[in-house]
């Protein structure tokens, strides 16, 4: 009964994908390949003064990146910084300049990790007109990135991957924002709250009184989801009955998560004119999927000691309405992904349990991972892969018809290299550094010793690889964590983002090399296979010191 209970909200998460994988993942290959532009896009373009046919080398697509996310990070910010004197403020204070820092660059780069508890720091004006539009241009510029990518990997013999605002602009209006005001009516109609109240105070039935929020949560719900965002309204995030009420509510949320990300291979099938080299990536995906909800959730529900024992699972930190299999999935596809949201808290996870949330992290959210950076991270994994195989078996490493030389396997390499060096300096500077660290154990951590170390840990994997989850027991509102986690966050977007761009451009001025008997296919089983080995290899295994420190000490 319990393995039917298990795999009953999987698979009907399952079967809600697989109906959209193909709808969806065409429709947004006909987003970025159609010739046409929107009327109020062409006003748009007009606006900034863009040509919208004409394209872009790598290194212009570059700059209309980090110039747009330069100028979101600086409004954001401001934006926190002037709060007291906006309207819809709730007539709270100014947000501190390292908090204010450290969110704005949280949520520029799709990290959204949350420092603060956001209905007693923010008001309704930064929530929706900041925090919310970030929201989107943030997943939609990871989508462009990906694009960009592809469009290499298409194209023969072209100095350009196309056009970052008009990829942008795309990827707003004609997807992120008419499926997220769906998403928002369902969420409504659900129980999620939508309004510009303030806190309604209440007389609870002990005689007390309590403080209601409110706020336009259901349409940041939404995007906060579809474009694997993360950050909550609420301080409980998606635990909190005001942004996930019920059963039904927690599964839609979690197809919401997963729907772009899984249905993307498509679109990669689609725009390099061949299905299967589609299905193989969607199929690595899948399977990295499977072992780490299985993992997670068969951890959860035989959790050790007298307590889980005798409740039957592990059951501290997740909410009844859910209960441990719903949370596991929940936390799979967030942690999978580059969402960061999470229905339950994974500091009170089993020891082992709560590393397979890190694990995921660790092996670059490319499961199917965030809006745009998992597609972006597989296809630089495959390309790995391809030249690891051609050493294993003699074979031209090629993939798509495109020479895999030295320089797009040190674009690659440098691009797997980013979030370990960050992940592991961040955590080793908080132990390392005797003034740093007093503070770290004085004031950030809340359970010393070995799980100490795996909130430190979980905290630096977290924000730079943009996913924004926290285990839930670390105190990060400090100067130390504010500061090199802001940093950690926009290196751990931005210089990635250089390598694809440049692994773009340099595959994209390559002639396509016809197939021959020494071509690998990349198609088939064993190619999935041979992915999925170095996706494990090249990424998890980076840290298992580390985890051997934490979390396995802990759990063992």
């Amino acid at each position: 009964m319990a393995v039917l209970l298990a795999v009953l909200p999987a698979a009907a998460v399952a079967l809600v994908l697989a109906l959209l994988y193909r709808p969806l993942g065409e429709y947004m290959a006909r987003v970025f390949t159609s010739p046409r532009d929107l009327a109020v896009e062409r006003g748009f373009y007009r606006l900034i003064g863009v040509d919208p046919a004409s394209g872009q080398s790598w290194q212009a697509y570059l700059r209309g990146v980090l110039a747009f996310s330069a100028v979101g990070l600086l409004f954001l910010y401001l934006l926190q910084r002037l709060q007291a004197f906006l309207p819809l403020s709730l007539g709270l204070p100014p947000v501190p300049e390292g908090l204010a820092f450290s969110t704005a660059a949280s949520f520029v780069t799709n990290t959204n990790w949350q420092s603060y508890s956001p209905e007693a720091t923010v008001g309704h004006l930064v929530q929706f007109g900041g925090l919310a539009v970030q929201n989107f241009v943030s997943a939609a510029a990871g989508l462009a990135v990906a694009v960009a990518l592809v469009r290499g990997l298409a194209r023969r013999r072209s100095g350009t991957i196309g056009n970052f605002w008009v990829d942008l602009t795309r990827g707003t209006l004609r997807i992120l924002l008419p499926i997220s005001l769906v998403a928002a009516v369902v969420l409504i109609a659900g129980g999620v709250v939508q309004n510009l109240g303030g806190p309604t105070e209440v007389r609870t039935l002990a005689g007390a009184t309590q403080t209601i929020p409110g706020g336009t949560a259901a349409s940041q719900e939404a995007v906060k989801l579809l474009g694997t965002n993360g950050g909550g309204y609420f301080n409980a995030n998606s635990a909190h009955p005001f942004e996930n009420p019920s059963p039904w509510t927690n599964l839609f949320e979690i197809v919401l998560m997963l729907a772009i990300p899984f249905s993307l291979p498509r679109t990669f099938g689609r725009m390099v004119g061949d299905h299967r080299q589609g299905y193989a990536v969607l199929a690595a995906m899948a399977a990295i999927f499977v072992v780490s909800l299985t993992a997670l959730t068969a951890l959860e529900l035989n959790g050790a000691g007298a307590a889980p024992e005798a409740a039957g699972a592990a059951l501290e930190g997740k909410e009844q309405r859910f209960g441990v299999i719903a949370s596991a999935l929940f936390g799979s596809a967030s942690t999978l992904t580059s969402t960061g949201a999470v229905n339950s808290m994974f500091d009170s996870y089993t020891a082992l349990g709560g590393m397979v949330p890190m694990v995921n992290m660790m092996l670059g959210e490319v499961a199917p991972g965030g809006v745009g950076s998992g597609l972006y991270g597989m296809l630089v994994l495959a390309l790995l892969a391809v030249f690891v195989g051609g050493l294993l078996v003699g074979r031209t490493p090629e993939y798509l018809g495109k020479r895999i030389g030295p320089r797009e396997i040190k674009l690659a390499s440098l691009y797997i290299l980013v979030s370990p060096t960050l992940v592991l300096a961040g955590t080793a500077l908080s132990f390392a550094v005797p003034a740093v660290r007093a503070g770290v154990e004085a004031t950030s951590i809340l359970n010393p010793g070995l799980h100490g170390l795996s909130e430190v840990l979980y905290a630096f994997t977290s924000a730079s690889n943009n996913n924004g989850s926290a285990f839930a027991g670390l105190t990060a509102d400090t100067p130390w964590f504010n500061t090199a986690l802001g940093i950690a966050m926009l290196l751990g977007r931005f210089v990635p983002i250089v390598f694809v761009l440049a692994l773009a451009g340099a595959l994209a001025a390559q002639d396509k090399a016809p197939a021959t008997g020494g071509t690998l296919p990349t198609h088939r089983p064993q190619f999935v296979g041979l992915l999925i080995g170095v996706t494990v290899v090249v990424t998890a295994l980076t840290y298992f010191p580390v985890l051997a420190l934490g979390p396995l000490a802990e759990g063992l």
